[in-house]
């Protein structure tokens, strides 16, 4: 018997310079995803979804203090994000939480025509991609 989890995402641990705001602009978005808190400690907080789940960290071993999207490294996270209406709603609301739209000129097919999407950057720099279905 095949194992069913073999290749699937387990977590995404991103080291932020700033835990509380990674907590209140990240908790928004992945709150607004299904997520649920999963772990908290003094330096990071975990949201988790089904089996994977997504840590912010502010650890004492930063190198640094930015992180750049355009940077070798991670450039974004993309979720599915449900109806198009459900996609709209998160961009609106996304200024008020600290995200702002990248590409807002070609909203919302920056991924080209076919593609209905949100791209969203926070304070910190990290982008994601919110995807609406079909």
């Amino acid at each position: 018997m095949a194992d069913e989890s073999l290749g699937a995402l387990h977590h995404v641990e991103l080291w932020v310079p700033d835990l509380g705001r990674a907590r209140d602009e990240w908790g928004w978005l992945l709150s607004g995803l299904g997520y649920d808190q999963y772990q908290d400690w003094p330096r990071g907080r975990s949201w988790r979804r089904g089996s994977t789940y997504i840590v912010v960290e502010e650890s004492p071993a930063l190198s640094g203090r930015t992180h750049r999207r355009t940077a070798p490294g991670l450039n974004h996270l993309a979720f599915h994000a449900g109806t198009r209406q459900q996609v709209d709603m998160v961009a609106a609301d996304a200024p008020a939480n600290g995200w702002t739209e990248l590409f807002p000129d070609k909203y919302p097919h920056a991924g080209g025509p076919e593609h209905f999407a949100a791209y969203l950057v926070n304070s910190d720099g990290f982008e994601v991609e919110l995807i609406a279905a079909g």
